[in-house]
């Protein structure tokens, strides 16, 4: 029997894998964290990296929703798999879009990191904590909206940049304060830049926080067999379902949207968060249900995304892309 029509599991292991990769040192991080993973997994296969800059790298005097979003992050790596250059990527999941583009896959979402957003300042313990007119500088309209609803006094003002970038403008004294996601700043061993944890009761994490997601081709099973030990289950639905709020809700970076699904047992509690950047309104949902397939955990997203709908999501959302 010819290989390319065993069964996924059954596909021999390729000699060789290049993994595609930002060359940020977050990416780099990343990448490398896959790559000694896969060569612990199988010794025969050589793993290498391909860095290359994606135009969401090289474009940092605008904001990502208004020259093409999220996407900029991902469109080279999808090229050189799709020329065959790489055969895998590994992103953070929340730069992910909601569809992929046809022809490609995302089989493995690896066990997530802490999903919370962090204060790091040396002005203040904490957000609230800031004088009238403060300065705090993040790249997203989610944490945008929720500073804003607890301190519409501040001043919110994008940032851009690798984590490096930012922490140095920060340090330069360009803002009092930024939200960063803590799971970067833990993997690069800069937790104690961090002054505060934000609970995720007081700032909703956006849809796949914290998590590795691995893209490759559709057609590569035998890729898909090598990269599934790495395939963290409880995370993956939990993925599932925040990424269906924001697909059925046509979500993207330049939606206010936050969605943070957590394990109790057997049932999978998700929590959709949507608003103006503004802070003045915010729709919010609040559901569980008992979660064993993918099937299930996108079903559980799509509810919620219903539920927002009830409250007046899509007068929100034509609202926003009137902006």
């Amino acid at each position: 029997m010819h290989s390319a029509t065993l069964p996924a599991q059954l596909s021999p292991v390729p000699a060789r894998l290049v993994i595609a990769t930002r060359e940020s040192r977050l990416a780099l991080w990343q990448a490398e964290h896959v790559q000694a993973l896969l060569r612990g997994l199988h010794p025969g296969c050589a793993v290498a990296l391909s860095g290359m800059t994606t135009r969401g790298d090289q474009i940092l005097d605008k904001t990502l929703s208004k020259v093409g979003g999220k996407g900029l992050f991902v469109k080279e790596l999808e090229t050189a798999m799709e020329a065959g250059e790489a055969d895998l990527a590994v992103h953070s999941l929340k730069d992910v879009p909601m569809v992929l583009p046809e022809g490609f896959a995302l089989p493995v979402i690896m066990q997530r990191e802490d999903p919370r957003d962090a204060w790091v300042s040396s002005k203040a313990a904490h957000f609230t904590a800031l004088p009238q007119g403060a300065v705090v500088g993040t790249s997203s309209l989610r944490r945008e909206m929720q500073i804003r609803a607890l301190r519409p006094d501040l001043k919110v003002v994008p940032l851009r940049g690798n984590l490096d970038t930012r922490l140095r403008k920060l340090d330069e004294g360009q803002y009092d304060g930024i939200v960063l996601a803590a799971a970067g700043l833990k993997r690069l061993g800069l937790e104690s830049r961090i002054r505060a944890l934000i609970d995720t009761t007081e700032m909703l994490p956006a849809v796949g926080q914290a998590a590795l997601g691995i893209e490759i081709r559709a057609d590569r099973a035998d890729v898909a067999a090598a990269l599934g030990p790495l395939d963290h289950v409880p995370t993956h639905l939990c993925a599932a379902a925040e990424r269906a709020v924001a697909r059925a809700l046509g979500g993207s970076c330049s939606t206010p949207l936050g969605a943070h699904a957590t394990w109790s047992g057997s049932t999978l509690q998700l929590r959709a968060l949507l608003g103006l950047p503004d802070g003045s309104r915010m729709l919010r949902a609040d559901i569980a249900a008992e979660v064993s397939t993918l099937q299930a955990a996108e079903a559980l997203g799509r509810e919620a995304a219903l539920a927002l709908q009830a409250q007046g999501a899509q007068a929100m959302l034509e609202q926003l892309q009137a902006v």
